[in-house]
């Protein structure tokens, strides 16, 4: 299916981001990887970028921003940052339950119980 899709998208775009699917074509067992977890753990994967939604955050928060006085300011500012997302770390991953049993089947010698 995603062979189907990236050739479809080739068709209509390839001419527009040519090189991007140079890259897709070129990288596609890396890229493909991916397809070989259960769909629980692939939501995991695509929904979850800590370190990603750390730096906009951080990015939020000295955007406003463009000179700090010196460097104490610059680490106050990221400290309020990461204090204020720290807030949402506590939220429950939804559906973990599932996401467990099913790194428990696919990652048995890994996982201890």
């Amino acid at each position: 299916m995603a062979e189907d899709a990236l050739k479809d998208f080739t068709a209509k775009w390839g001419h527009k981001y040519g090189y991007a699917v140079k890259s897709w074509n070129e990288n596609w067992d890396q890229l493909t990887a991916y397809f070989d977890y259960p769909q629980e753990i692939r939501s995991l994967i695509y929904t979850t970028n800590p370190i990603e939604s750390l730096n906009s955050t951080i990015r939020k928060y000295t955007r406003s921003k463009t000179v700090f006085p010196d460097d104490q300011s610059a680490m106050k500012a990221v400290f309020l940052a990461v204090s204020n997302v720290q807030r949402k770390w506590t939220m429950p991953v939804r559906n973990w339950g599932q996401i467990v049993n099913q790194f428990y089947i696919n990652f048995e010698e890994r996982c201890k119980v």
